[in-house]
């Protein structure tokens, strides 16, 4: 298994989402295209209620071994479904790396 893979059946598991996208953007970091850096979306009805931060704990702490290990960096989009819907779907683009030799470049 793959950690991406890991990572989809956990959040799956967990927090039984209404759409879920675990993209892997370790191409976009310096260093080797490890799998390493993810950006997270996901649209569960387990985040009514919470704020941004306890929504960012609550997967966090599903995630507690992957983030304690082999993954270096979790970007995260978390909504509920009237969010998600307001949103258009809309994904935000991620930032280009600034780190290490691709900054030099």
């Amino acid at each position: 298994m793959t950690i991406q893979s890991d990572i989809e059946r956990k959040l799956a598991d967990s927090l039984s989402p209404r759409h879920l996208e675990v993209i892997n953007e370790s191409h976009m970091h310096a260093g080797p295209a490890t799998e390493s850096h993810f950006k997270l979306v996901i649209v569960s009805d387990r985040f009514a209620g919470q704020n941004r931060v306890r929504r960012h704990q609550t997967v966090n702490t599903v995630l507690a071994d992957e983030l304690a290990g082999p993954v270096h960096a979790l970007s995260m989009q978390t909504h509920t479904a009237d969010e998600w819907q307001a949103r258009g779907g809309a994904v935000m683009a991620s930032p280009a790396c600034r780190g290490g030799s691709k900054a030099e470049a």
